[in-house]
């Protein structure tokens, strides 16, 4: 088949066509995965406020209740704080002086100051009830104060799920924070990154 000179024009045409549209492409591409980067950027950034400001704090000062409850309990030779005797009322007054009332009291402001970082649409009871647990030891400790050791526990009881809601929130987000650090399209991002970085020249 012979070559025209009037084929060029619509070569020209043709070739221009598709260098518009891998450039539309491109944008495309490009502006999609910005967009999906900005949205795992600010995901990652409240995940990590969550777990800077109100569930690492709070699994924290758990954990150190747990191990003190247990510590205490293992030191009288029991299973459960429950019956508190006579002879063992002065131990336990001072270890919730010093230690759990100071531990509860740190984990009471860490909820109410940070509420609005709750996984949850709603706030979880078993928060509401250990907040509502440290006041009801609030009134037991002015009666101690005054010589009235006739409570030696809350009246309000302490929620047995909130152990397990703090352990359960700080691992999930805990793994939610390592899969975009480390997930595929972080990944990717960091190896465009790198290739962009390495072939620059300063």
């Amino acid at each position: 088949m012979e070559f025209s000179l009037l084929s060029v024009p619509s070569i020209l045409q043709n070739a221009l066509v598709l260098t518009v549209l891998v450039a539309l492409a491109g944008y495309a591409i490009t502006s999609l995965s910005a967009h999906i980067l900005a949205r795992r950027r600010d995901k990652l950034d409240l995940v990590n406020k969550r777990l800077n400001e109100l569930y690492g704090p709070l699994y924290v000062a758990s954990e150190a209740g747990n191990i003190a409850y247990r510590s205490l309990l293992k030191k009288q030779g029991k299973v459960q704080s429950e019956p508190i005797t006579d002879d063992q009322l002065k131990e336990w007054v001072l270890w919730m002086r010093t230690i759990f009332v100071p531990l509860n009291e740190v984990r009471e402001k860490i909820i109410i100051e940070n509420a609005h970082l709750i996984v949850e649409e709603q706030m979880p009871q078993c928060l509401l009830d250990f907040v509502t647990h440290v006041v009801g030891y609030k009134a037991v400790l002015r009666k101690w104060a005054d010589g009235d050791f006739s409570e030696r526990r809350s009246t309000i009881g302490w929620p047995p799920e909130f152990d397990a809601y703090v352990r359960r929130s700080y691992a999930a987000l805990k793994a939610e924070q390592m899969r975009l650090i480390h997930g595929p399209i972080a990944r990717a991002w960091g190896s465009l990154k790198g290739r962009n970085s390495g072939s620059s020249t300063h």
